[in-house]
Parts: C-alpha cells; structure tokens; sequence
C-alpha cells in the first residue's frame, strides 16, 4: 500500500472558511492530514470586533483529523502576535513525522514556533496567505522589507497564494515557488439557502422595513474602520434616489458613528446587527447589490465571494484584496476609487434606475465566483506538498530573519 505524504497544518483557531477545504483535503484521499489548532476560542473572544459574543453556528472541526496545542498566552483575545503561544506544537511535528508543513501566515509567535520547528529537522514548510502590496509604507519599514522579506520567503518550498494581488506579493520578493490556492466559500450552500430565502424575499424585506420595490444595496461585516461603512451611508446620501436602502449587517466600535450618519443624512437604512452564517443568506436574498468600501487591510473581502454565490454584484474599492479577481468591470460589479463617495454614488444611483442590470450582473457574479472553489483551493495545497517533497533533500539556511513578522 502506498503512503500518503504526511501534511500538517498549523492554524490559529477553527475559522468557517477553511473547515471545508480541510474536509476536502481528507476526503480526496491525496494526502495524510492533520490540523493544530493553537486555541479555542471563547464566545467573547470570538465575538472581537463583531460587537458581540457568539460562536459560529456552523460544525468547524468534524470530518478531517484535528488536534488542540495548548496556547499559553493569557491574551488570546487581543489577536496580536503572543496572542498564540503553543510551544508544544514542535512535539506534535516531531512525533507525528510530517513530510510537509503548512502555516497560514506569519503573523504569530505560534507560526515561528512551527516554521523553527520544521527548519531544524528539514521539514518543508509552506505557506498560504493573502497579502497585498497595499500603499507605501514610511522608508524605514520599506527598506526593512525590501531586505528581509526576499531572504525570509525563499526559506519557504512554496507560496500559496489566493489571488491576484497575493500572486503579486510573494513575486514581488522574491519567492522561490508561487502556487494559486483560491479563497472560497462554501458556494454550494450559499447559493441553496439564497435561493430558498428568496422565495420568501418579500416577508424578510418587510420584516425589516425595507419596501418591495426598493433597491437594497448592502454592507455586510464588522463595523471597524478599515471596512469604512459610513463611505457606503455617505454615498447613499450623495445618490439622491427615495428608492434606495441600506442594509447594514454586522456590528462593531462604529455602530453609533453609522447610526448618526444615518439619521443626519436621511438616508434609509436598516441595520439588522450581526448574523451567523446560516442566517445571512437572508439578508443576500433580499438585497440587490453588495456594496464593499474597504481599505487596503481588507487583503481579499471573502463576503465578496458569499454575496456573488448568493447572485448579488459586488461594488467594492480598488484597494480590496479581491477586486481584480472577482469584479470584472461591469459584468460581476463596479469598482470606485477608496473613499470616493461621488463615484460610489453615482453607482448606486444607476442600480437603483435599472434594477434589471444590477440583476444580470449578479447572474454573471454567480457563474464567475464558481471557479474559486474548495476544489481548486485544494489542488493548490497538494501541488505545493508534491513540489515541497521533491526538494525536500535540501535542509533550508540559518534562522536568521526571525525579526520579519505581522504578513500573510
């Protein structure tokens, strides 16, 4: 009987959106897996950022190995680099004798303890992330950069990237290998729990005062700065249309500021507060346009893929993550420059005089966002874990660009 490579994948806690391409991992039979997980979080810690404590309603751990490493940290909640601090996953990589390694970044003290962990025993590591060139830092950070990151990325056997923009960033220093491993959603699932809430469009409409004929133009995240929602209220406002409704889902440090620029802007809007994951379809059911105006720290907008599955268009920034990917200029949605609230106005204004468009263009969203699926996603980590084994003989360098940190 033939071996299955042996991969193991370090990860800072459950997240609902790469519990499926775990399961797809294990059932494709392909490769042997096993997920560390550095914590569990609690329903308050969960809840950072989204202004309220939960857990997602969803099964994040079933169907594909797991294990728990005991996080050490006593500030897991803050979400910083010791937020996760789970020496024992160096044991956990010794005993269980992984051909291949996998980290989702950087960006924490858990990641060094494996990626060190691997280097001394010459153990491949790779690693999948979504960062972006973004705008340009202060010359200092820059140069820093410019000299450590070329030396820290080629210790890696591959770069997994999600996009175009991720592509763009590991090439541009200088990674030895780099591997497209889309970002996705559940497609199939979104799609379903849309298409039956929709049937159902005008009670939820209703339910919250949103009228039949109105043109819904939705936000859907946390409510923290750099998601910048009150561009989306100012934009309504500068759009002049009775008929257009903002439905604001999520919730976060900015509810109050939102809450007043709606009521000093007149603008109508409805704010539904946070929704799990089997209760947003609804919300995507009764919009007609997602409206996504994030800064650069926004490296993909997986909501994108959520509302695009769901049949909606997306109007998001140029500086989102995903925009060169997902919204083809005026077939899958628009993009406006960040923070111009003229243009995303005029935008809505057109979606709100021909809904039929903005309905052809989220038919358009809908078959395009197919292709970035679990499947491809999956086939990206097994091309890396056969490049990473084919080189594997040759034992990465000295540790000595430990300092870079805070990417992917």
């Amino acid at each position: 009987m033939t071996l299955l490579p042996k991969l193991g994948v370090v990860l800072t806690h459950p997240v609902q959106y790469l519990s499926p391409l775990y399961r797809e991992l294990t059932d494709r039979g392909i490769v042997d897996l096993t997920v560390m997980f550095a914590h569990r979080p609690t329903p308050a810690e969960q809840g950072k950022g989204f202004g309220v404590a939960f857990q997602w309603d969803v099964d994040l751990t079933s169907g594909f190995p797991h294990v728990w490493l005991e996080n050490r940290s006593r500030t897991a909640a803050r979400g910083t680099f010791a937020s996760f601090d789970t020496p024992g996953v160096a044991r956990e990589i010794a005993a269980r004798k992984f051909d291949v390694v996998l980290v989702q970044g950087w960006n924490t003290r858990s990641y060094w303890q494996a990626m060190r962990a691997c280097w001394r025993r010459g153990i491949p590591v790779l690693v999948r992330g979504d960062s972006q060139m973004g705008p340009p830092q202060r010359s200092a950070k820059r140069a820093a950069k410019r000299l450590l990151y070329p030396i820290f990325l080629r210790r890696f056997a591959a770069c997994l990237s999600v996009g175009t923009r991720s592509d763009e960033y590991f090439h541009h220093y200088g990674a030895r290998r780099v591997i497209r491993s889309p970002h996705f959603v559940d497609y199939a699932a979104f799609a379903m729990s849309a298409a039956a809430a929709r049937h159902d469009r005008a009670a939820i409409r209703a339910r919250w005062g949103i009228a039949p004929e109105a043109t819904v133009a939705l936000f859907a995240g946390k409510l923290v700065p750099k998601k910048r929602p009150l561009d989306l209220i100012a934009a309504a406002a500068r759009a002049g249309r009775p008929d257009l409704h903002v439905l604001i889902v999520g919730d976060g440090e900015m509810r109050d500021a939102c809450t007043h620029a709606v009521a000093e802007s007149g603008v109508r809007a409805t704010f539904a507060g946070f929704m799990n994951q089997t209760e947003i379809p609804a919300a995507y059911a009764a919009a007609d346009v997602l409206v996504l105006p994030s800064d650069a720290g926004e490296t993909w907008g997986l909501v994108v893929n959520e509302a695009m599955a769901c049949g909606l268009p997306a109007f998001v920034s140029e500086s989102v993550g995903c925009a060169p990917d997902l919204v083809l200029e005026g077939e899958t949605g628009h993009r406006f420059a960040l923070g111009d609230t003229g243009a995303l106005g005029t935008l809505l204004a057109a979606g709100a005089a021909d809904p039929d468009r903005l309905r052809r263009m989220g038919e358009r969203a809908r078959t395009h966002v197919a292709a970035f699926s679990v499947e491809a996603s999956a086939r990206g980590i097994e091309e890396g874990v056969r490049v990473s084994m084919r080189g594997s003989s040759r034992r990465p360098a000295s540790l000595a660009v430990e300092s870079v940190r805070g990417g992917a």
